[in-house]
């Protein structure tokens, strides 16, 4: 088969849903949502700009927090100016490749987000279990590698995905149930063998989110079992409050996306709206509450917001 005719097979574009049953309500809806973009947009440049401005700042663990910055600001993004577009104009049509180069970055820097905070477990088990090696351990060199090694990852296993959705003939109709570009949303409007796609998505998902969590709770179990071994009172607070913030960056991170697939596979006959929801919460939670968790945990981070304030005040 020639390549025009496998082009030919897909529609010039698709058409997102709004929110099911929910039309009436989209205006009040994208308020809050709105809001929340709007703080996660201004909560991660902020923490990006103070943490390049600031050579104090330039440690491993804010080099990581910039990352995860950075990460978020694109995650939401990607999906959330066309959803407003959705709800405010009612333009709901994206072409097909817009919609395909969608799918990837999100998929792609969701994959990027997990590696990170699975990195950022990594770095407070080696300074709270072995504290003398840290410097030796956590170098530049290792960090530039994990965080090349995360973007390899991601890339490697999203790249297919284009390429396969590329070869399906879309006769279900180009109406996506989703109000973004999602992998197995866009797979189920297409005919033939789909097999192959819906076993990679599910493989990818469980690779990624079990096998990374995994290892972040490990992380944790050995951070708890130092951390009891210390002799003092304030030492394991004082250990265990250099944690408090990672853990609510993976809380807001995987617990939507836990939720989520359990209603999916479990509660089938809850209302789609609600699966749309808790999709959009995902990509508007992490961004925003991330910023806020570090600026009121991290005492360097908060000190220097406070000194912008003052200096607008003078």
């Amino acid at each position: 088969m020639s390549v025009s005719n496998i082009t030919a097979t897909h529609p010039a574009a698709f058409l997102l849903v709004e929110i099911p049953g929910l039309e009436h309500l989209h205006i009040w809806i994208s308020i809050p949502f709105c809001f929340a973009y709007t703080l996660a947009l201004l909560g991660n440049c902020t923490l990006l700009f103070i943490i390049r401005s600031d050579a104090a700042l330039h440690d491993l663990m804010y080099l990581f927090l910039a990352m995860l910055a950075a990460i978020d600001l694109v995650v939401s993004s990607t999906t959330l100016p066309k959803m407003f577009a959705i709800f405010w104009f009612r333009d709901r049509e994206i072409n097909f490749y817009a919609c395909l180069v969608q799918m990837f970055f999100l998929h792609s820097f969701s994959i990027m987000e997990s590696a990170v905070l699975l990195a950022m477990a990594f770095d407070r088990y080696v300074a709270i279990c072995k504290p003398l090696h840290y410097t030796t351990v956590l170098t530049r060199d290792l960090i530039t590698r994990i965080g090349m090694a995360a973007v390899l990852r991601a890339v490697t296993l999203m790249t297919p995905l284009p390429f396969l959705l590329r070869r399906f003939h879309y006769c279900q109709g180009p109406v996506i149930a989703h109000c973004y570009c999602e992998h197995m949303a866009v797979v189920r409007l297409a005919c033939g063998d789909t097999r192959f796609n819906n076993t990679y998505g599910i493989a990818v998902a469980m690779f990624i989110v079990v096998l990374d969590l995994l290892f972040v709770i490990l992380s944790y179990i050995f951070i708890l079992q130092a951390v009891l071994h210390l002799a003092s009172k304030e030492a394991r607070y004082k250990a265990f409050g250099t944690c408090v913030s990672h853990i609510g960056a993976i809380l807001s991170t995987y617990t939507p996306v836990v939720i989520s697939s359990i209603m999916h596979r479990v509660a089938r006959t809850v209302a789609p709206h609600v699966h749309i929801l808790l999709a959009i919460f995902y990509l508007l939670v992490p961004p925003m509450v991330n910023p806020i968790i570090y600026g009121v945990k991290t005492k360097q981070i908060r000190d220097h917001v406070l000194s912008l304030f003052r200096r607008k005040d003078v």
